[in-house]
């Protein structure tokens, strides 16, 4: 009888213990910042690009070329393609991601047009070269017709760490150039420096 009751036991605290080690998830909102090592993350990458776009659009400079440019354009604005972002700090960094969030930063500012460069300038040029075999004619895009770049906005990021014994403060400096591309003329300089994280860790070095 001992038996028979000990394997359901036995059977009832295996489960329990594989229950214990299992992975919980929690969903969190995009608008929370999360910091889990103290490194360069998402919402980083959020804050500086809408900070940097923002301050770029502000500029006396800037906003007198937007006026110049629609005046003799018929109103229309300039458009902007985000060129490469250097990662020239000591930790990895996805540079792509601060591209893309430039990219919706200018976008959603309203004052300039956006174009694709990169990768995806390639594959939309690639796409056009295919459709002038393979679609109708009254449909396929016409090639030579790119809407072209006025402003080319381009940047680095660098870090500097500061370590004693457990505790750690990271400073990021993110710098982003916005140039003439007919006249190379540099229109603003900005740099955010506003990222800075205190790490304290007990008995583990960071």
């Amino acid at each position: 009888m001992k038996k028979r009751m000990f394997v359901p036991f036995a059977l009832f605290l295996a489960v329990s213990l594989l229950s214990a080690c299992g992975t919980q998830v929690n969903r969190v909102g995009t608008d929370r910042a999360i910091d889990l090592s103290g490194r360069w993350n998402d919402t980083d990458a959020r804050l500086v690009s809408e900070s940097l776009i923002n301050d770029a659009l502000s500029s006396p400079r800037v906003a007198q070329f937007v006026r110049e440019f629609q005046s003799a354009n018929g109103g229309r604005r300039p458009a902007a393609v985000v060129g490469s972002f250097r990662n020239e700090s000591s930790e990895h960094i996805d540079t792509s991601i601060i591209a893309r969030a430039m990219e919706r930063a200018i976008v959603n500012s309203g004052r300039l047009d956006f174009v694709a460069g990169g990768d995806t300038r390639q594959e939309l040029r690639g796409e056009r070269q295919q459709q002038q075999s393979h679609a109708s004619e009254a449909t396929a895009a016409a090639l030579a017709n790119e809407t072209g770049a006025t402003l080319l906005l381009t940047g680095s990021v660098n870090s500097i760490v500061d370590r004693a014994g457990n505790r750690t403060v990271r400073a990021y400096f993110v710098t982003a150039h916005l140039t003439n591309v007919e006249t190379g003329a540099r229109l603003w300089i900005g740099e955010n420096s506003e990222i800075r994280k205190d790490i304290r860790q007990s008995g583990v070095r960071p």
